[in-house]
């Protein structure tokens, strides 16, 4: 099993919105491709939304309303990219202690 500094932080958060955690030895186990294809969704619906903001700040028309809804999702995509973004940096670190201790 792993060890505690080797869970993967999953890309969603639980009660409370503390962060989720997951152990397994198994990278392409349920759990572990649930999570990927979360935050290929999440990578995706970011790059969706940071092209809509573009196109409403150069469009002069946009009403302050519809920039702070835009604002709030723009927010929470981005709380949710630095989720995967550290997930990834702790996979990563994970990996090359592996591949050092050989």
């Amino acid at each position: 099993m792993t060890t505690p500094n080797e869970l993967r932080l999953l890309p969603w958060s639980g009660p409370g919105d503390k962060p989720c955690y997951l152990s397994t030895d198994d990278p392409d186990g349920y759990m572990s491709r649930l999570a990927d294809n979360i935050e290929a969704v999440q990578l995706d619906t970011a790059s969706d939304l940071l092209e809509e903001v573009s196109e409403a700040l150069d469009n002069q028309d946009t009403s302050l309303d519809e920039m702070r809804c835009l604002v709030q999702e723009l927010a929470g995509a981005l709380r949710d990219i630095l989720r995967v973004a550290r997930s990834r940096g702790r996979l990563l670190a994970m990996s090359d202690r592996r591949e050092s201790a050989y």
